[in-house]
């Protein structure tokens, strides 16, 4: 699991993280949230979170906030 932090959340049910020491944000969608759920997660919390390919690059599965 790796950790970062919610950098912005959409109104469309999707949001991105920072990851320490990456340049780019992680895209997530709130389909792959895990014991928490998208109207909860604030910018700014704290997630954990797995890397998967996607077609359109890397996105983040199994976001948790960190309690």
């Amino acid at each position: 699991m790796e950790e970062g932090t919610i950098a912005r959340l959409t109104d469309k049910g999707f949001g991105f993280i920072t990851r320490e020491g990456q340049e780019k944000d992680l895209f997530f969608h709130s389909n792959e949230l895990a014991g928490v759920s998208f109207d909860e997660l604030r910018e700014g919390d704290k997630v954990t979170f797995e890397v998967a390919e996607s077609p359109k690059g890397p996105n983040a599965t199994k976001v948790s906030r960190v309690a």
